[in-house]
């Protein structure tokens, strides 16, 4: 492969998108910590599976608003590539099915790796599990009916990028579960969440004239406003909520120095005048939300 043509594809994998991607096994893999119950293998092949599953559905995501005719030159957005393009949609499709492999192939290592000698019922619901995560990558844009056209990518998100995300990595490393974890997992989905928020309401024009019915379109950009808001409070709230419960140390307050980087991303949210603008935030709330998982996590485990 030719630099050029290396570069092209860097650009359709999306990297930004992974620190996003990878907050859920941060905090899962923290709360495992934190409990003792922390393991390297499970870490190691839980950060590859979501960094696959993640340029997987960035690369179909690229694909299927090419194929749908959802992208045009009006785009706001970072370059599609398949549009543009600078890879064919049969290149396209050839390197989705490769990132569809490495998906199965690291994440049933994971599985196995992670439910070593654990009955075959819970082998069969996490590859039942890992199975859907593929599907809802790729379901996101491509096929007849995508979810994402429908209103629907916020439901997905809050649930693959906090719940399953989150409370599937503690499972895996810890072989039980708490009740507990659902609230972190909650907080990292409800972020996530508010990711994809940002993304549509900086594509509101253009998702609008061509078909895109996101949540934004549906609504308008008041709502989209708003809803960021809820989105974002209701996760800083939450996350006092959890701490006040199960207090132990003031080191638990950690995430806290996160908090302005929140009401920054909402205040900008609020006040900005040009789409492009969101650019930025939809990078800024990212990697908060990175960081927000790694202070949460890490002050949990110097509390014990």
């Amino acid at each position: 492969m030719k630099t050029t043509k290396f570069k092209i594809w860097l650009k359709a994998f999306r990297l930004r998108t992974l620190p996003l991607a990878l907050a859920n096994a941060v905090m899962g893999s923290l709360l495992a910590l934190s409990e003792d119950g922390f393991r390297w293998e499970v870490f190691v092949f839980t950060v590859l599976t979501i960094t696959f599953l993640q340029i997987l559905s960035n690369l179909a995501n690229d694909y299927g608003d090419a194929v749908s005719g959802k992208d045009n030159e009006k785009r706001v957005g970072p370059l599609r590539v398949t549009i543009s393009g600078l890879v064919s949609k049969e290149e396209m499709k050839r390197m989705i099915f490769v990132f569809v492999g490495l998906s199965v192939v690291s994440g049933t290592l994971l599985i196995v790796l992670g439910l070593n000698n654990l009955s075959w019922k819970q082998l069969l619901i996490f590859f039942g599990l890992g199975l859907a995560a593929i599907v809802a990558a790729i379901k996101y844009t491509v096929g007849k009916s995508p979810y994402g056209y429908r209103g629907l990518g916020d439901i997905f998100v809050f649930l693959f990028f906090g719940l399953v995300g989150v409370i599937g990595t503690y499972y895996l490393h810890t072989h039980w579960f708490d009740r507990l974890v659902i609230i972190p997992a909650a907080i990292i989905g409800l972020l996530s969440t508010g990711v994809l928020n940002i993304n549509n309401l900086r594509d509101i024009q253009t998702d609008k004239e061509t078909g895109k019915n996101t949540l934004a379109v549906q609504y308008g950009s008041q709502f989209a406003r708003n809803y960021h808001l809820l989105l974002i409070g209701a996760a800083l709230l939450l996350s006092i909520v959890y701490t006040i419960i199960y207090y132990n140390s003031p080191w638990q307050w950690l995430f806290l120095i996160t908090v302005p980087l929140f009401i920054r991303n909402v205040w900008k949210v609020y006040h900005y005048k040009e789409s492009y603008e969101l650019n930025a935030e939809l990078k800024n709330l990212a990697l908060a939300t990175f960081f927000f998982a790694i202070t949460f996590g890490v002050g949990l485990c110097l509390c014990n």
